[in-house]
């Protein structure tokens, strides 16, 4: 099976912060990682705005070695209907919607998700 890491799953483990351990298994895991475009969006925002472009670059970099999604037509669509049945901000119904779209299991800390089949969440300490 395939994983998706959220934006806050990466930045987790970009920071290197306890729960990188959660995360690091579906990160680490090239082969099967999907990543969508609009999460390396959120994370070189946050890490730039934080860190600095170098450390953004080589962040976007790393995420880049999984398969990279980007939002089309079709997904955008997919993604709207699940943020209106189960009340997603925008990004979050991108990245569940390419979760599904790719059979993938959707690594997160963020609350939005819990609960949700298909989801392995972490509460955020």
């Amino acid at each position: 099976m395939s994983n998706v890491v959220d934006s806050s799953g990466w930045l987790e483990y970009f920071a290197g912060s306890r729960a990188a351990a959660f995360f690091a298994p579906a990160i680490e895991d090239i082969a099967r990682l999907i990543v969508p475009s609009i999460t390396i969006l959120e994370v070189f925002k946050r890490v730039l705005v934080t860190r600095g472009e170098a450390d953004a670059l080589i962040a976007a970099a790393q995420m880049q070695q999984g398969k990279v999604v980007d939002l089309d037509q079709f997904l955008a669509m997919e993604a709207a209907g699940l943020g209106v049945e189960l009340k997603l901000p925008l990004a979050d119904s991108v990245v569940l919607a390419t979760a599904r779209r790719h059979g993938a299991t959707l690594w997160t800390q963020d609350t939005d998700f819990e609960n949700i089949p298909g989801v392995r969440f972490v509460a955020k300490k």
